[in-house]
């Protein structure tokens, strides 16, 4: 399987020049391409994008500066173009996984920027990486890489910040886990609740966050084009590299520690994208990284040799009694504790919503036909049952279900 190995380097002021003007003619290219592209009646081929936004272009007075820099980067630009076309067509027509790819778009200046060099374009010098017409970079190497690679990108992002990226082949790591399955419940308050009873609390984004929104309401008062407003533009992009960082650093740390303790890692699938339409839970569902979350536990799941599965939305995790079955139906939000009288036991929601996807996950489900043969839902208890009422500040948070006669 491939890896990503990323490393920060910090650039002399030469060299911050010269990938300055790399990532320039590397995003002229790409944007040269697209236009061509949009123009025409049918695609170019890679080949023929190639010879008339680098070949031809560097002979006309507009585009000589392209011969400037290193021409391998200009050319995988060219083929990034072709690969965004192909992953955007077979995305319209059902033939690539995963979310659906957009078309394609041109390049800013205040994005971030990547420039691609395969072999021939850089080569390894000691501790440093050689890049054509940019010279030795020294990266801070927190790892070895574990095999070398055919590949480097340079990447700048928004904060001014510049990484060295390879892509490496890795070999799966033979262990064995202490627990067979687990499954897991996400959540906002609690990130992550395991169905063996641990919980993940997700870091808090709320002071960084309000620093942005303060830091964006300024953006939008100053005026275009002007100094304040690009110091302000980067100011905002650290904050949010900061959010990024505690976030990616937790769920790393989190998908390490679940894939190597358990056999068979199981999540729900959510609707993420209609979940972030409630305007009230919107930004903090879009901070918490669900989706992050379980790409990284299905990478680590295949490089340790473990089973991660995903279970359908529509399963009622959280209207089902783990212990006995018994279905108390939909609940609201706001009830975070359940009290089954059909087995007596009290259960916090998260949990047994947990305990729920592990036995979805592995097969274990309940009889729900003969769980729901002589069972109702109620929203209060009734008088008789007043006494199996367990005390609590909020009333609230408890759901009683009574059971009743079925009719003959």
């Amino acid at each position: 399987m491939k890896a990503r190995f990323r490393y920060r380097f910090y650039r002399t002021s030469q060299q911050q020049q010269s990938l300055a003007q790399l990532f320039g003619c590397v995003r002229v290219v790409w944007n040269d391409a697209l236009a061509l592209c949009k123009q025409s009646d049918k695609k170019p081929s890679s080949a023929d994008l190639q010879k008339i936004v680098i070949t031809q272009a560097k002979n006309t007075e507009e585009r000589a500066w392209l011969g400037d820099v290193s021409c391998v980067p200009l050319q995988q630009s060219v083929a990034d173009v072709d690969v965004a076309f192909k992953n955007f067509f077979n995305s319209c027509k059902g033939k690539r996984k995963g979310r659906k790819v957009g078309y394609p778009k041109f390049k800013r200046r205040t994005s971030s920027q990547s420039a691609r060099f395969r072999i021939g374009g850089f080569s390894f010098k000691g501790d440093g990486v050689y890049l054509a017409k940019i010279g030795i970079v020294n990266p801070i190497w927190s790892r070895e890489l574990p095999s070398t690679s055919s590949s480097v990108t340079v990447i700048k992002d928004c904060a001014n910040r510049y990484f060295l990226s390879f892509v490496v082949e890795v070999e799966s790591v033979q262990s064995e886990a202490k627990n067979p399955s687990v499954g897991i419940d996400l959540g906002i308050k609690t990130f992550a609740v395991m169905s063996n009873g641990e919980k993940a609390e997700s870091p808090g984004y709320k002071k960084l966050d309000r620093k942005v929104r303060k830091l964006q309401r300024k953006l939008t008062r100053q005026p275009k084009e002007s100094k304040r407003r690009n110091v302000t533009r980067i100011k905002i992009a650290k904050l949010h590299n900061r959010i990024g960082d505690t976030r990616k650093d937790f769920l790393h740390k989190l998908s390490t520690k679940i894939v190597n303790e358990n056999q068979v890692i199981i999540v729900e699938d959510l609707n993420l994208s209609g979940m972030v339409k409630n305007r009230k839970l919107s930004r903090a569902i879009s901070q918490q990284g669900w989706y992050e979350f379980r790409t990284l536990c299905e990478a680590k799941a295949e490089k340790f040799d473990r089973q991660f599965k995903v279970i359908s939305r529509w399963e009622p995790t959280s209207q089902v009694c783990s212990d006995c079955g018994f279905k108390w139906g939909k609940i609201d939000l706001s009830i975070r504790s359940v009290l089954c009288l059909s087995c007596g036991t009290h259960q916090d929601r998260d949990e047994n919503a947990a305990r729920n996807i592990e036995k979805v996950g592995m097969g274990n489900r309940h009889d729900s036909k003969r769980a729901l043969r002589d069972c109702k839902t109620t929203p209060v208890a009734e008088p008789c049952e007043a006494s199996r009422i367990t005390a609590h500040e909020r009333p609230v948070s408890i759901l009683i279900g009574t059971r009743t006669p079925a009719p003959n």
